[in-house]
């Protein structure tokens, strides 16, 4: 197949080449200045890889989560992921993941003092937070614990900063860096050149670790199977919702025959084994309306 100009960025391979690597380091340091917005006296001048930890045996987490762990000079962990899938507890996750990141710091007779803060940073490609009854948090959002009453935040240990992707504005070009970065999330597959708007050196270093052309045999091979990786996922996850919708509404015709006294035969429980979600529904809406079965 022929290669596009820029690798997908949240692929596996590629999100660990970027970001997980000492030769493209430079984009990290960029991306976490940008999305935290620090200043001048405050920005990341350099990092430090963690050890990569093994992945969680879940097999509907094997793909979906891509991390890189980092200090820098002043303590400060970070712990940045590419989170495709929306999966079931994910928030959890996440809080687990920091958590755990602060704790391991401490070695056995350290102090609490020892601890330094632990900044988790998700990148998640769907809406964590849907616009509900008027509220709505924003594409990039940062958490933190507050006092409820005064307002008055504390416990700055744990941080968490989500960058929600579909939450860009896709009909004008980015303007912030925040809006660059989601930009790059989502198109740079789509990109045959480095446009304008993206020029600003961390992404063209992040663009530059992605270009195809410098992939070889084996990268290339490693980058497509990680791709195809994330199909199956998604087509797993995506079937095993639906066969848990089709047993639910089996469940509530079954239910709905015993409570108007319908006799559910061999037969019937064939033809109800044999509908997809669609004949489901249909049936159940004729049991409630007709009062019988069909």
């Amino acid at each position: 197949m022929s290669r596009p100009v820029f690798a997908d960025p949240k692929t596996d391979f590629v999100f660990q080449r970027i970001f997980g690597s000492e030769e493209h380091k430079s984009a990290l340091i960029g991306f976490l200045n940008d999305v935290l917005g620090l200043d001048h006296a405050h920005r990341i001048t350099d990092v430090s890889f963690l050890p990569a930890e093994q992945r969680p045996k879940v097999s509907e987490l094997k793909y979906s989560i891509v991390d890189v762990k980092c200090v820098d000079a002043r303590g400060t962990t970070y712990v940045v992921e590419m989170q495709v899938l929306n999966v079931e507890a994910f928030e959890k996750r996440v809080v687990y993941n920091v958590a755990k990141a602060y704790t391991n710091q401490l070695e056995v007779g350290d102090d609490y003092p020892e601890l330094d803060d632990v900044i988790g940073i998700s990148i998640c490609d769907f809406e964590l937070w849907p616009k509900q009854d008027g509220a709505s948090v924003p594409m990039l959002s940062r958490w933190r614990m507050q006092e409820q009453t005064s307002g008055v935040r504390g416990l700055p240990e744990l941080q968490f900063v989500f960058l929600e992707l579909p939450k860009y504005d896709t009909s004008r070009e980015p303007e912030s860096l925040v809006e660059k970065w989601a930009y790059f999330f989502r198109e740079a597959r789509n990109l045959t050149m480095i446009p304008p708007s993206l020029q600003h050196p961390p992404l063209v270093a992040a663009l530059e670790a992605a270009r195809t052309a410098s992939f070889t045999r084996e990268e290339w091979d490693a980058y497509i199977a990680s791709g195809m990786a994330i199909q199956n996922e998604r087509g797993a996850l995506s079937l095993a919702r639906r066969e848990g919708l089709e047993e639910g509404i089996r469940q509530g015709i079954v239910a709905t025959c015993d409570v108007l006294g319908i006799e559910m035969d061999d037969e019937r429980r064939a033809r109800l084994a044999a509908l997809d979600a669609a004949g489901l529904e249909a049936l159940l809406a004729h049991l409630r309306r007709e009062r019988r079965f069909p």
